[in-house]
């Protein structure tokens, strides 16, 4: 398995079924901070719940669709990123992320979103990454700003998490724009 080095203790890598078991402990670790906005802590109950989450995106990747990544410090699974939706043919994708306390405010999660954008971009040849969050996510719309996505509108209470409604944020980047603020 390959892993990429986000900093000396972190490592972003993909989360695929068979880490049903590490993936619990995380959510059971976070289920609160990252169910706050994030429905992967009300999904993954136990670990049969867990397997099939994982093994859903296991086939979602293995059919060119969603693909998820966790991120691990000290060899603690801590948090990840995903596409959420990819669109191979049409040229455009999503990118997401969740991160437990224990792997805040070190910024792996915008390190590891670059990573993605960047694969999207030059390996599959994306026209299009978009950022989905609920307008009272502070700390995920500050990841979008780092990366240099442009705010488009708001899905005004489209979204309905834990029984509220929830307005959507929508980011974006194109291609040459983020070609174009990449160093050569």
């Amino acid at each position: 398995m390959f892993a990429i080095d986000l900093a000396d203790d972190a490592q972003l890598f993909p989360l695929e079924i068979w880490h049903a078991e590490e993936f619990l402990a995380h959510m059971d670790r976070g289920r609160e901070f990252i169910g706050q906005y994030v429905g992967f802590p009300d999904r993954a109950t136990d670990l049969e719940s867990a397997r099939r989450l994982l093994g859903s995106n296991a086939e979602k990747a293995a059919a060119d669709g969603a693909r998820l990544y966790g991120i691990r410090v000290d060899g603690t699974l801590v948090g990840g990123v995903l596409f959420p939706s990819f669109d191979a043919a049409a040229g455009n994708c999503e990118v997401g992320c969740w991160l437990e306390p224990a792997g805040a405010g070190r910024g792996l999660v915008t390190k590891a979103c670059k990573v993605l954008i960047d694969w999207a971009f030059q390996e599959r040849g994306m026209h299009r990454v978009e950022w989905h969050v609920a307008s009272g996510n502070k700390k995920s719309i500050a990841v979008a700003e780092r990366l240099g996505l442009t705010r488009e509108g708001v899905l005004r209470q489209n979204h309905l998490h834990r029984g509220v409604r929830q307005d959507t944020e929508i980011w974006s980047v194109l291609a040459p724009e983020w070609a174009a603020a990449r160093p050569a």
